[in-house]
C-alpha cells in the first residue's frame, strides 16, 4: 500500500473492501427469512432424475452464524490491522517492524555471543566446538540452497570443500566473499579466437591442459589462439585469484568439462553473481560462518 501516489487509490481499496462486506451481510440478511409454516416453498428451477427438486430454503443457522463470525472477525481484522489502503490499523503493525522487533530481540539474546567471536580469528573460531556448529547451522540456513547441504556444489556453484577457490581460500577471502558477494563474468570470446572454428581449436587446447580426451591437431591449433584468454588465466592458465579466472589446468570444471560445455563458454561468456550478505548477515554473523566455510577444506579444522 505504500507504493499508492493517489489518495484515491488507497480511498478505492478501502471502500471496495468495506462495501464487499457489507454486501455480504445483505445478503445473509435476505437469506435469513423463513418460509411461513403450511405455505408451499418454491424450487429453485433445478430439477434432476425427473423428480428431484432443488428447493428455495434458508440456509441452515449454524452456517449463516458462521458467516456472521467471519464477517465480524473481518471488520475487528481491518480495524486493527493493515487491509484499509494506507490505514495502518489502530496496533500499527507491519511485517517490517514486526522483522525489526524479533531482529532487535535477537540482537540482544545473541549479541554476546557472536562477540565472542568477533574477536577471534577465522580459523580460531574454526578451531571451536561451539563456534563451528553455529557456522554449520548458518551455512545449511543460508548457503545450501546453492552450494549443497554437503558444500560440494552443483553445476554453476562451486564446491567449498575440495580447496579449489575461484577468487582464493585464504580465511579473510572468504569473509570478504561473503559480505561484499562475488560477480564472476567471462565476456564472450567467440569471435576474439576466430569464430566457430576458433572456438572448436581453442576448446581442445583447453581440454589438453588437463590431460583430457581431445583432437591433438585442433588443440595444437588452438594454443596461440589462447592468447586471447591469457589475460585473465595465464599465460600458463593456471587462473587469476583477484579476477575470479579459474584454473584450467586442474580438472575442476564449474560448468562442465565436455567439449560443448567449454565451447559454450568460450563463445557466449559467463556471468556468475554471488550476492553480498553484508547487510543481512553482518560482521560477527559473517565471520562465524566464513570460519565454518573455511574448515570444509581444510582437514582436521574443527577436531575436538
Amino acid at each position: 500500500m505504500s507504493d499508492f501516489v493517489d489518495g484515491f487509490w488507497s480511498l478505492y481499496v478501502a471502500g471496495l473492501t468495506l462495501i464487499s462486506i457489507i454486501a455480504c451481510a445483505v445478503l445473509l440478511t435476505m437469506q435469513h427469512k423463513r418460509p411461513v409454516a403450511g405455505q408451499k416453498v418454491d424450487t429453485t428451477g433445478h430439477q434432476w432424475d425427473e423428480d428431484l427438486a432443488e428447493y428455495n430454503n434458508p440456509l441452515p443457522k449454524w452456517w449463516m452464524w458462521l458467516f456472521w463470525i467471519t464477517i465480524v472477525f473481518g471488520l475487528v481484522y481491518l480495524a486493527l490491522y493493515p487491509g484499509l489502503g494506507t490505514f495502518q490499523g489502530v496496533l500499527k503493525w507491519s511485517s517490517t517492524g514486526q522483522y525489526q522487533a524479533e531482529q532487535t530481540s535477537a540482537d540482544a539474546k545473541f549479541g554476546p555471543v557472536f562477540q565472542k567471536y568477533a574477536a577471534m580469528e577465522i580459523p580460531a573460531i574454526a578451531m571451536d566446538p561451539q563456534g563451528k556448529a553455529m557456522g554449520e547451522r548458518m551455512f545449511l540456513t543460508y548457503c545450501s540452497q546453492c552450494h549443497g547441504s554437503d558444500a560440494r556444489g552443483a553445476k554453476g556453484f562451486p564446491n567449498l570443500a575440495d580447496g579449489d577457490w575461484l577468487w582464493g581460500g585464504a580465511p579473510e577471502t572468504i569473509l570478504a566473499s561473503i559480505l561484499d558477494g562475488r560477480n564472476g563474468v567471462m565476456p564472450p570470446m567467440g569471435a576474439a579466437v576466430g569464430g566457430p572454428e576458433g572456438v572448436r581449436e581453442v576448446a581442445n587446447y583447453v581440454l589438453s591442459l588437463s590431460g583430457a580426451t581431445h583432437d591433438a591437431k585442433l588443440a595444437e591449433a588452438g594454443k596461440g589462439k589462447f592468447a586471447a584468454c591469457a589475460a585473465c588465466h595465464g599465460p600458463e592458465a593456471k587462473g587469476n585469484p583477484a579476477l575470479g579466472a579459474p584454473n584450467l589446468t586442474d580438472k575442476v570444471w564449474l560448468h562442465g568439462g565436455s567439449l560443448a560445455s567449454i565451447s559454450e563458454q568460450i563463445d557466449k561468456g559467463r556471468n556468475n553473481v554471488m550476492p553480498a550478505h553484508k547487510d543481512f548477515l553482518g560482521p560477527e554473523r559473517s565471520r562465524i560462518l566464513a570460519a565454518y566455510v573455511w574448515s570444509l577444506s581444510q582437514p582436521g579444522a574443527g577436531a575436538k
